[in-house]
């Protein structure tokens, strides 16, 4: 998990300013918190219970995480090494070349129901440049990112990554999921016994 934290802090074109996860282990652990105390990264976390606090990041779930990672079990060094050329081509993509919208606030319809008020849509990118955020040597980085990438080469290269971890991991996947299925199977005739009463 460090080592992911210094790649995107290496990666991102500005300083964390604040690091906010779930109650997950692999977060709130001595090693993370020294490594946001080190950098004075504001460091929080959802509320126990709360599972809305993390509407917004958990979306991205299934859109980006299961859209282009599948739901394949990855637990080898090669699968992991896919995924992780597989992620660098997907952040490109989106973040370049993939526009969204942003809600800005709330307005009523003639029939008195309130509905939402997006933004008109930008990709991260645009949304970085007019934050007004970077330093001009940021922002001509990016710039010179950004005419480097073509949208459908990296759309070649992640249909390529992913018929890979499809070759590596489907059948593994599909196997342990049997595994399970067997195992559900078993379960459920063990607690068909009992007393069987036959009416007179």
């Amino acid at each position: 998990m460090i080592a992911a934290l210094d790649r995107l802090e290496r990666a991102l074109p500005f300083d964390v300013a604040g690091l906010d996860c779930d109650n997950g282990s692999e977060f709130i652990n001595d090693q993370v918190v020294a490594w946001a105390g080190e950098r004075q990264v504001f460091f929080t976390r959802s509320r126990p219970y709360k599972k809305n606090d993390q509407a917004v990041v958990e979306s991205k779930n299934n859109h980006i995480v299961r859209k282009y990672g599948f739901y394949y079990r990855y637990d080898t060094a090669a699968e992991r090494d896919v995924l992780t050329k597989l992620w660098q081509v997907v952040v490109w993509k989106m973040n370049f070349f993939t526009p969204t919208k942003k809600p800005v606030g709330w307005s009523v319809d003639g029939q008195g129901r309130r509905r939402r008020v997006y933004d008109d849509p930008r990709t991260p990118f645009q949304r970085l440049l007019d934050s007004g955020v970077l330093s001009k040597a940021q922002e001509r980085a990016l710039r010179t990112q950004y005419a480097k990438l073509n949208p459908v080469e990296l759309t070649r290269d992640i249909v390529r990554y992913q018929g890979m971890l499809v070759t590596k991991a489907r059948w593994k996947t599909e196997a342990l999921t049997a595994e399970v299925e067997d195992a559900k199977k078993q379960r459920r005739k063990r607690q068909t016994g009992g007393v069987k009463i036959r009416s007179a």
